[in-house]
């Protein structure tokens, strides 16, 4: 299986340490706690890099934090430093800073350990993770109100060992989303340009179905799949909810089924698709699933997207992982904010 990464993290440049002060009105559990803000500085369209490290100097001043700034710089450098907090079996808060790549790295890392939680501070192009927190989530764009929520536990999809937040996909959502990052860096497109051309890529020039064998847990299928994504949140694609009651806390996967179809079919399906009203499709077309273990199969690639990143395998497993992730946000934020069908 190989990954194409969606963005460049992460690799330890450089770092700024601050001594905690001691402050009798934290609770005696946080009082050596650390904070550690994970930077990717080529996430989004400017570097936030300064703005980070100031919101680091505040929580230093304002609350005797004691606070880590770490920059990155190449892809799986996030999961490694996350990983090595958080089997320091110190407590430790983490901060992603970056778009959603960065956060599903962070939360590779540390997933599973109950001395780590984290968080995420936006400065990619894609934030669809925070969509599912609803109006709130323009409050993560700031640690001071981040860095004293509560902490729950969110689900996972594991796919092929990989851990995913929010959608797991596989078939034509995925090789346009595939397609986007590769035109991305040409100079001659702008990101909505290249949105379209992956588009026309996909659709125009290349068969829209795989002939796939589809496992969901014992019912076995084999046919001609336009694309399957397991949904454990609700938003993936810039803001599209297949499965607007998917829920990410709740110990449960809505897995999407859309079968082959013409390309004119298609493009008049989508609209609703997007919009998360599957249920006024045909179900002859489009199925949704709460099955615990689905596995796909093909003699040819199979290209998921996981949080907007890529991995190609002929065979993809996905099921409800072991590991919870500790996350907190704002006092009071919902991850399934408004969460329920369409």
């Amino acid at each position: 299986m190989t990954r194409t990464p969606r963005h460049f993290s992460l690799q330890f440049v450089s770092f700024r340490l601050y001594i905690t002060k001691r402050n009798e009105s934290l609770p005696e559990r946080g009082l050596f706690m650390r904070h550690i803000f994970i930077i990717n500085p080529h996430a989004g369209k400017k570097d936030q890099t300064g703005r980070i490290y100031e919101m680091a100097d505040r929580l230093r001043q304002r609350h005797g934090l004691d606070c880590q700034c770490l920059l990155t710089q190449r892809p799986g450098g996030a999961e490694e430093m996350a990983r090595r907090l958080a089997e320091s079996g110190e407590e430790v808060r983490i901060y992603a800073c970056g778009g959603d790549g960065t956060v599903s790295e962070a939360a590779n890392g540390m997933a599973g350990f109950p001395n780590a939680a984290m968080t995420c501070i936006p400065t990619g192009t894609g934030n669809d993770f925070l969509k599912n927190f609803g109006p709130d989530a323009a409050k993560f764009a700031d640690a001071e109100n981040l860095w004293d929520g509560g902490v729950r536990q969110l689900d996972l999809i594991d796919c092929n060992g990989r851990l995913c937040l929010t959608i797991a996909c596989s078939g034509i959502d995925a090789r346009v989303a595939e397609s986007v990052h590769e035109l991305g860096n040409s100079p001659l497109l702008s990101g909505q340009g290249s949105y379209l051309a992956a588009v026309a890529v996909n659709f125009l020039f290349r068969g829209i179905g795989q002939h796939w064998t589809v496992t969901l847990d014992d019912e076995v299928m084999e046919d001609d799949f336009a694309l399957v994504s397991v949904c454990n949140g609700r938003y993936y694609g810039g803001g599209s909810p297949p499965v607007p009651e998917a829920r990410m806390d709740d110990g449960v996967l809505h897995t999407v089924l859309v079968k082959n179809i013409s390309r004119v079919k298609f493009a008049g399906l989508f609209s609703a698709y997007s919009a998360g009203r599957y249920r006024s499709l045909p179900p002859e077309v489009i199925r949704v699933v709460t099955a615990k273990n689905v596995r796909i199969q093909s003699e040819d690639d199979i290209v998921t997207c996981l949080d907007g990143e890529t991995i190609h395998s002929r065979d993809v497993r996905l099921t409800l992982s072991e590991k919870r992730l500790n996350f907190f946000g704002p006092k009071g934020c919902d991850p399934n904010y408004g969460a329920g069908p369409k």
